[in-house]
């Protein structure tokens, strides 16, 4: 069969790698001049596969009116005059339940877990390797007792974790040092991963364009999905050139985060997609021991720190409701970037110059109750890859092998229950 796939992100590029795997022809759409140039280019870099904990979670409306008018909060809401967004808030409300969380939560474990096993299968048979990735784990360290002791409860279950008083964080984690006497304790997940996305994303399409099945359109925009006798017919493309063409296609792959609900919007099919913006820094970094080797989530600031080779990533924040949420970029905002350089060398002093850290601000791509959307939709012939939120890479390759299997008319390799919209 012949697939289109629009979307040159990491999900769009690893949806073109399992179907190219199954010997499909993949046609790639992607209207920037590169792929991985949008929520792929400087995520937060962790391969988050054991703490997949949804941001719709019992007490997070209180949070959120205590931080509303906060420069520094980690979650920021701004109300706009939006049917949709209003929408969207609604159904995060009602996703904002300890029950519901913890079942969405499990659905996420589900998709992460098999979605580590396909990197893997991908990493030892495939070669695909040289993205900065290394298996090194993650400490969540907690500043509040409180939270600290129900996340400790919350784990006690899970071999695979372990609760760490804060001596212990300290000896785990050395480069804690400035932190330690703000420390209530941390839980360590020896499975988790980093890598840097957009790197991957590279590494993908190298691997893809090696296939003689794959073609990849850079620069065109995807203006209209045009439907025949109730399935997907062609495409409407726009040129860099300015020059409009058509493209014939036998499926359809929609996995181009912010910019497909306009796309889907057109051919009548609605689904609960709304951007979180959330901002990165990226450091060089001089002496490795000045930084953390694991993964290090502070829960309480609701940052995350990643070190991927000589660099630092440093992300964090949720905008909901940023004035640039409409848009295919996010702009930067000085007052987020100056607080998020703060409050990391404030952890991390040794690290470097935070003044010279890049900045990166991204839009990701999320449902209310923080499940992606896989699968089928109401027309015969498209299919959908949407909705991952800030865990686009972790889920990246476990979605896409999903949705390759049910393309093929394969049975989906996990239940699909809570991931279907």
């Amino acid at each position: 069969m012949r697939v289109a796939i629009i979307g040159g992100g990491v999900i769009g590029l690893t949806t073109a790698y399992a179907l190219i795997n199954k010997g499909h022809s993949v046609d790639l759409f992607e209207q920037e001049s590169d792929v991985g140039q949008a929520t792929s280019f400087a995520n937060g870099g962790q391969l988050s596969y054991r703490y997949v904990s949804p941001l719709a979670d019992a007490g997070v409306p209180l949070q959120a009116l205590g931080w509303m008018f906060k420069a520094d909060a980690p979650l920021r809401f701004r109300p706009r005059m939006s049917l949709h967004q209003w929408h969207w808030c609604w159904r995060f409300l009602l996703a904002c339940r300890h029950s519901v969380n913890q079942q969405n939560g499990a659905h996420l474990l589900r998709l992460a877990l098999y979605s580590q096993s396909i990197l893997h299968d991908w990493q030892q048979h495939h070669g695909l390797t040289d993205f900065s990735w290394r298996a090194n784990g993650k400490m969540v360290i907690y500043r509040n007792p409180a939270n600290f002791r129900h996340a400790a409860n919350k784990i006690k279950a899970d071999p695979l974790q372990q609760v760490l008083d804060p001596e212990a964080c300290l000896a785990a984690e050395p480069s804690l040092a400035h932190v330690a006497s703000q420390l209530a304790g941390g839980i360590f997940s020896a499975g988790d991963e980093v890598g840097d996305c957009q790197l991957f994303c590279q590494r993908l399409l190298m691997r893809l364009q090696q296939n003689p099945n794959f073609t990849l359109h850079l620069g065109q925009r995807i203006t209209e999905i045009k439907l025949e006798n109730g399935q997907v017919r062609s495409l409407k493309i726009k040129a860099g050139s300015g020059a409009f063409e058509q493209f014939d296609v036998d499926h359809l792959v929609v996995a181009a985060g912010m910019g497909s609900l306009g796309l889907l919007n057109s051919v009548g099919i609605k689904v609960p997609l709304y951007p979180l913006k959330g901002y990165s820094l990226t450091l060089p970094v001089a002496d490795i021991s000045t930084v953390p080797n694991t993964n290090v989530t502070d829960y309480d600031r609701k940052i995350v720190y990643a070190r991927l080779d000589q660099q630092l990533r440093v992300a964090a924040m949720v905008d909901i409701g940023a004035s640039d949420s409409g848009n295919h970029k996010a702009k930067l905002d000085a007052g987020r970037i100056a607080s998020l350089r703060q409050q990391a060398q404030a952890s991390f002093p040794d690290a470097g110059d935070f003044q010279q850290a890049t900045p990166w601000a991204g839009l990701r791509p999320a449902t209310p109750e923080g499940t992606p959307i896989i699968g089928a939709s109401a027309i015969k012939n498209l299919w959908l890859n949407l909705g991952h939120g800030s865990l686009g890479f972790t889920l990246a390759c476990g979605s896409a092998q999903v949705l390759a299997n049910l393309i093929n008319n394969e049975v989906s390799p996990i239940p699909l229950t809570g991931l279907q919209g």
